[in-house]
């Protein structure tokens, strides 16, 4: 007779650390799910918060959470309670979300097409007007969209696959076109970006003069085929947690992120199909220091 696995047998697998490498306690967006959540070590919901569409999110040195959602930002404590806000015009999406080094927090609207800059009074302190082409829908415009150490802004413009670097008077000082519809973009210490390339199945790392130096494609991780490639997280061991969107038919089917060695060694992967549906972003918190994002 042939034996065939149980369905919660394959859950716990696909959930369990791989061996010899430990797992991580994390804070991550389920998109689907309606939730932000704060997991530990052991895959143990220890805090979770209802929001609809939860796509971009941080722990704060103070231990509170600061995530964005459909129609805004906000900062909660552990306790749950909201100690800053930012509510999006109608007819708008937030996509992305940073706290900055003066307390301000950067949004990226999609509908007003804008970056911006709120401040702790939850006013916006600075705008930054992105030009978009008039055929992608709201959804599409933008999705992650980081400040840089530099004073620039990188921005996903999904609907037009590519990636724009702006300076903080808002000139465009570059415009990357990738592969697929871009989910995030993250500029390492060595002036290198890491994009994810969302349904392009895909992610790419160039160097200053926009070469691929290192790539992870649809079908190099046995038991992980890419599918729309979202949020991602350098550690600070080198290996990168990369968040694998199940959603477009996916959603049970296989692990829902994975930590990767340069080599492309998965050492560590999570897939709770019975609480989660599709984990969008992720902030790993056990690093030390600032974690790159």
């Amino acid at each position: 007779m042939r034996f065939i696995p149980s369905l919660v047998l394959l859950l716990a697998l696909a959930a369990a650390p791989l061996e010899s490498h430990a797992a991580h306690p994390f804070l991550c967006c389920d998109h689907n799910g309606g939730k932000v959540c704060a997991v530990s070590a052991e895959g143990v919901i220890e805090w979770e918060y209802a929001c609809k569409a939860p796509q971009d999110c941080w722990r704060l040195a103070n231990g509170n959470y600061l995530f964005c959602f459909f129609s805004g930002a906000v900062e909660i404590t552990p306790a749950k309670q909201v100690v800053w806000e930012y509510k999006a015009p109608e007819k708008t999406e937030v996509h992305a979300c940073q706290p900055l080094s003066d307390g301000r927090v950067l949004i990226c609207e999609c509908g007003t097409s804008r970056l911006l800059e709120v401040d702790r009074a939850g006013k916006i302190a600075k705008e930054i007007k992105l030009t978009t082409t008039p055929e992608v829908k709201v959804h599409n415009q933008f999705r992650g969209a980081r400040k840089t150490k530099d004073g620039h802004y990188l921005v996903c413009f999904k609907g037009e696959g590519k990636v724009v670097e702006l300076d903080g008077d808002s000139r465009v000082l570059r415009a990357i076109n990738v592969p697929g519809d871009p989910h995030e973009v993250v500029a390492l210490p060595d002036g290198h970006l890491l994009i994810t390339c969302g349904d392009g199945h895909k992610v790419i790392e160039l160097d200053a003069n926009e070469n691929v130096v290192w790539e992870l494609n649809e079908n190099d991780l046995p038991g992980n085929t890419l599918r729309l490639m979202a949020g991602c997280q350098r550690l600070a061991n080198g290996n990168t947690v990369f968040c694998n969107y199940l959603g477009h038919g996916h959603i049970g089917k296989q692990p829902q992120f994975f930590e990767i060695t340069r080599d492309k060694q998965v050492v560590w992967q999570f897939g709770d199909h019975a609480h989660f549906k599709t984990i969008n972003q992720i902030f790993v918190l056990d690093q030390n220091g600032d974690a790159v994002r």
